[in-house]
C-alpha cells in the first residue's frame, strides 16, 4: 500500500456545509486521507461576496482549496487538470476515427489528470482503463452541466422573485429528475457496486451530493431510478462519504439533518 503523502503547509477548504460543490471535494480529500482546514462562507449571508474571499475565487462560489501558494476554486478545476497534448491525442486518433466521413461532431476530453491525483495519487480517483474513465467523465459531467447549476442558490432565488416561490420545487424534480433518467441509462452497463464498478471513482463523487440533495432536500420519487438508490445506499455505508455529508459539516446548523 502506498504511503499517504500529506502535505507541508495544511490543506484548507472554503466550503459551505450544503454546497454539492463543496461535497465532491469533502468526499475526495477523505478518501485520499488528507487533513485539511475548514473553512466556512455563509453563502445565505453574502459571505462569498466580501472582498477577501472574492481574491480567492472572482466569481465568489465555494469550494476553494488553498494548497501552500497554490489556489484553486471550483470543484472541477480542483479534482481535474488538463493536459493539452493528452487531449489533442485523444481527440485526433479516437474521435476522428469514429466520426462518419471524418466528421467530428462532439469532442469529450477524455484523458484528464487531476490535480488531487497529481499531487496526492493515494486512492486514484480515476479508473486506468480509458472507457471506464470517459464514463466516469460522461456521468459528471452530466451532474456538474445539466443538473446542479440548475439548483444553485442564485437560480432559485430568481425562479423566486421573478416567477413564484411555488415554482422552485416543480423546477427542482423536473431539471433532477432528467438528468438522472440520463444517468441511469449511462451506467446500467457500467454499475458494479458503485457507479462504474466495485471501486469508488470519480463518477460516484459527483453522483453521492446530487443524491443526497435529491432525496434529503427535493423529495424527488427515486423508486422510478433503482440503480441511482442502490448507489445511494452504498455511498451512505462509505465513511469517506459519511464524514463529508452536510449534517457533519461544522458550519451545519445544530438541528440540521440535511
Amino acid at each position: 500500500m502506498a504511503s499517504v503523502e500529506e502535505p507541508k503547509n495544511k490543506l484548507k477548504l472554503y466550503s459551505y456545509w450544503r454546497s454539492s460543490c463543496s461535497y465532491r471535494v469533502r468526499i475526495a480529500l477523505n478518501l485520499k486521507g488528507l487533513s485539511y482546514e475548514y473553512v466556512p462562507v455563509n453563502l445565505v449571508k453574502g459571505e462569498q461576496f466580501n472582498p477577501e474571499f472574492l481574491k480567492l475565487n472572482p466569481i465568489g462560489y465555494v469550494p476553494v482549496l488553498v494548497d501552500g501558494d497554490i489556489v484553486i476554486s471550483d470543484s472541477f478545476a480542483i479534482l481535474m487538470v488538463s493536459f493539452a497534448f493528452s487531449l489533442f491525442f485523444f481527440f485526433f486518433f479516437f474521435l476522428v476515427d469514429r466520426a462518419p466521413d471524418g466528421v467530428i461532431t462532439s469532442i469529450f476530453p477524455v484523458d484528464k489528470v487531476q490535480y488531487l491525483d497529481e499531487k496526492y495519487p493515494q486512492h486514484p480517483l480515476l479508473p486506468r482503463d480509458l472507457h471506464k474513465k470517459a464514463i466516469n467523465y460522461q456521468a459528471a459531467n452530466i451532474v456538474s452541466s445539466s443538473i446542479q447549476p440548475l439548483q444553485n442558490l442564485a437560480v432559485l432565488k430568481y425562479i423566486e422573485e421573478k416567477v413564484s416561490p411555488d415554482e422552485k420545487l416543480p423546477w427542482l424534480q423536473y431539471h433532477i429528475g432528467k438528468g438522472f433518467a440520463a444517468l441511469e441509462k449511462l451506467l446500467k452497463d457500467h454499475a458494479g457496486r458503485y457507479a462504474t464498478g466495485d471501486e469508488v471513482f470519480l463518477a460516484d463523487l459527483f453522483l453521492a451530493p446530487q443524491l443526497y440533495q435529491a432525496v434529503k432536500r427535493f423529495n424527488l420519487d427515486m423508486t422510478q431510478f433503482p440503480l441511482l438508490s442502490r448507489l445511494h445506499e452504498a455511498y451512505n455505508e462509505l465513511p469517506a462519504f459519511q464524514n463529508a455529508m452536510p449534517e457533519n459539516q461544522p458550519d451545519a446548523p445544530a438541528s440540521s439533518t440535511a
